[in-house]
């Protein structure tokens, strides 16, 4: 049998039907196996009687929800492209990807219908959009889009002839670029389902648990804890939106076994009350990523008795990279752990040639879930691809027992509450504000995300520019915590011969003031 995604949830319906298989806090949904492959090829058919073929794009614009996951394996049946899209992103962002992406359909929910009037507004040549589906709007739905209920409620739930196997594109999720232009991995059927089992055959799971997913779904450290639970035939358990209060009551009703959140995440959690009221006794382990755990965090989750574990991941990975479990988790302290089991990574110099144990290189990793390619990038995807190796850009030291440290990022990633932010993109925004003759972007410490953008700025002569007016024309442009948290201004930024920003250099100056 030839690998499409979508299979996974139609052959766990076979054998488990009755199984509870997705909760939906927010909507009150429960769903067994049956009844979530079910709805699953109801929307497929539904998809394709307003049009959706194979390799065709369909972007989704939804907060957490059964409808959301649901789409994600109606999309595999098909073998059309599923392209999540953040939710954080203003209008300006999303038109960019759904239009790099050639996305002809497009499915929101009712939190998002100013943001796809705006882009509507921007006219045809803005996207290729020709599908508006709006998700839980009912009677109230815009008038120029279909209602997706009703779509659903016309269409069949038979299972379709499959299309899209092994190596076609499942979906495009687009990271942020170090140009200012966000790229688009492609992951495939066969780099999803090896990043299911990678995870699987790594993370210490049970046919009986229940897994939190504590992200947003357009996220790949929530989307494919999804579907490594269908994988493995456990119960995955979500709700709309973060609420540290709520996480810990889902937590206890739910009996929740394990998650994936990111360092903000759970300290926000330890800042509730109800942190020392609820039952979490059947909670085994959560796997924090997005960011190292500062010492602070870990302690603090020790005395309560949560057993924390570090991952290290990226979209163009489809997630796995490294995972620091069990008791190296006290006893290395900063490392981001070994590599997944069908996962293998390495630590090189310029010319792709090992380092010794101890010395700082470029992380690379090697396994069938790496990304196919960056979406219409052939310069760039093989440049990043290189003698079959996905080079992450990230700056890495290994120690003799093969603990991973990352120690900087080549990329000047910032990393603000699980969130990546490329400064390039902030910089050419703000370089469009009148009055500005150059500007960097670095990441400064922030006690609650980890980081936060701040912007240094060369004023052009005669200028009379201040921070208020950055922060101001920066609203609107791009998503809230992509903006700079702080302004500086100074005479002058170093620079190479070539006319870059030395960020190392700049870096050092603002440590010394």
């Amino acid at each position: 049998m030839r690998n499409n995604v979508g299979n996974l949830l139609s052959k766990r319906a076979f054998l488990h039907p009755d199984k509870e298989a997705f909760v939906d806090v927010h909507q009150n949904k429960r769903l067994t196996y049956f009844q979530f492959n079910e709805n699953a090829n109801r929307t497929a058919n539904a998809l394709v009687n307003v049009g959706v073929k194979e390799g065709d794009r369909v972007s989704i614009l939804l907060m957490n929800s059964a409808e959301y996951i649901e789409l994600f394996f109606a999309i595999a049946k098909i073998g059309a492209v599923c392209v999540p899209l953040n939710i954080r992103l203003v209008a300006d962002e999303l038109t960019y990807i759904i239009k790099d992406s050639g996305a002809q359909t497009l499915v929101y929910g009712n939190e998002f219908q100013k943001v796809v009037a705006e882009i509507r507004a921007k006219g045809a040549n803005a996207t290729a959009v020709v599908n508006w589906i709006h998700a839980g709007g009912g009677s109230e739905s815009d008038k120029f889009a279909h209602n997706f209920e009703e779509l659903k409620s016309k269409a069949v739930c038979t299972e379709l002839d499959r299309a899209g196997f092994e190596d076609d594109p499942l979906f495009i999720m687009y990271t942020s670029g170090t140009t200012g232009l966000p790229k688009g991995a492609v992951q495939t059927h066969n780099s999803v389902l090896w990043a299911a089992l990678t995870m699987a055959a790594t993370w210490e799971m049970r046919q009986s648990d229940r897994f939190l997913v504590a992200l947003p779904l357009f996220h790949v450290g929530a989307l494919m804890p999804a579907v490594m639970s269908v994988y493995c035939g456990t119960a995955t358990v979500t709700t709309k939106a973060f609420d540290p209060s709520l996480y810990w009551k889902i937590i206890e009703s739910e009996r929740i076994t394990n998650s994936l959140m990111v360092p903000t995440v759970m300290s926000l959690m330890l800042q509730v009350p109800e942190k020392d009221t609820s039952d979490f006794s059947s909670f085994r382990w959560t796997a924090l990523a997005g960011a190292p755990i500062p010492v602070s965090l870990l302690e603090a989750c020790t005395a309560l008795g949560l057993h924390v574990e570090q991952l290290f991941g990226l979209t163009e990975a489809c997630g796995p990279g490294c995972q620091l479990m069990g008791s190296d988790v006290a006893r290395k302290v900063g490392s981001a752990g070994k590599p997944f089991l069908f996962t293998d990574v390495r630590v090189v110099d310029f010319d792709d040639k090992e380092v010794p144990p101890g010395t700082p290189g470029e992380l690379i990793i090697q396994g069938k879930n790496i990304m196919r390619e960056y979406w219409n990038l052939p310069d760039e995807s093989a440049n990043t691809l290189r003698g079959g190796w996905l080079h992450t850009g990230d700056v890495a030291t290994m120690d003799e027992e093969g603990f991973v440290y990352i120690v900087d990022r080549l990329k000047d990633m910032i990393i603000s509450g699980g969130e990546n932010i490329y400064p390039a993109e902030i910089e050419k925004i703000i370089a469009g504000l009148p009055g500005v003759s150059q500007v960097a972007v670095l990441g400064q410490p922030d006690p609650k995300w980890g980081e936060t953008p701040m912007a240094i700025i060369v004023p052009q002569p005669g200028s009379n520019l201040n921070e208020q007016q950055v922060l101001e024309y920066c609203q609107g442009k791009m998503a809230r915590y992509k903006l700079p948290k702080k302004v500086m201004f100074t005479d002058s930024l170093p620079l190479t011969p070539t006319g870059k920003v030395q960020k190392r250099i700049l870096r050092q100056q603002l440590s010394n003031q």
